[in-house]
């Protein structure tokens, strides 16, 4: 155990019940500060889009690709002005099941009603008017090691450091406000941290969630 984290424990072992509970209210309320700053930004963010679209505790914002182009490992390249579905976990939906239970029981769920929704995007993608010219998913996480777990995302680093870093930054307050033990992930683990792309084509999405189609006489 390392130096940080044993400090962490042994803090946590002694902290009285007072305490505990002032922990836990200055927690909800940074929480809904952060969840009312989050609403403001994704109001910007779905003006920018082409389309939002919610399945489960995921969105779906479609939008033009206006990065470098994205080469996929099936050879799928999604072009600047192309349609891409940027994904995004409802953080709502995400903090009122960690609210409920467990840090490790609402991490099972959330990655349960993950790939049901992948499913449910998958054959949106195939049958909705709207959805059908989308070339792929786009998503950016500092959590991919659990989210790749059954979701057959590709890995990619960000075009730019730049942009590396300010997703990084990013994504570590997001962490520190709305996850349970955030604080202690980000000051434990900051170097590993390392915000990466997510990519599937419409390809290796119908191979990864595309139901079997049932055949009858």
């Amino acid at each position: 155990m390392g130096k940080t984290e044993g400090t962490v424990a042994l803090n946590a072992e002694w902290r009285t019940p007072s305490a505990g509970i002032a922990h836990a209210a200055g927690a909800r309320a940074r929480q809904t500060v952060w969840m009312a700053w989050e609403k403001v930004v994704g109001i910007g963010m779905e003006w920018g889009s082409e389309g939002t679209y919610s399945f489960g505790i995921c969105k779906l914002l479609v939008k033009r690709h206006r990065g470098k182009p994205i080469v996929c490992r099936d050879g799928t390249r999604i072009e600047r002005g192309e349609l891409i579905g940027e994904l995004h976990l409802d953080n709502a939906k995400v903090l009122e099941l960690t609210r409920e239970m467990s840090p490790s029981r609402a991490a099972l769920l959330t990655a349960r009603q993950a790939r049901d929704d992948m499913r449910c995007i998958q054959a949106a993608l195939e049958s909705h008017p709207e959805l059908v010219r989308v070339r792929g998913l786009t998503g950016i996480t500092l959590l991919h090691r659990g989210l790749l777990h059954g979701l057959g995302f590709e890995l990619q680093r960000l075009p730019s450091r730049m942009e590396e870093r300010m997703c990084a930054f990013y994504l570590r307050v997001l962490l520190r406000f709305l996850h349970p033990e955030g604080g202690r992930r980000v000051a434990g683990n900051g170097g590993k941290l390392t915000p990466m792309r997510l990519v599937h084509s419409r390809s290796s999405l119908r191979r990864q969630f595309a139901q079997p189609q049932s055949h009858t006489n």
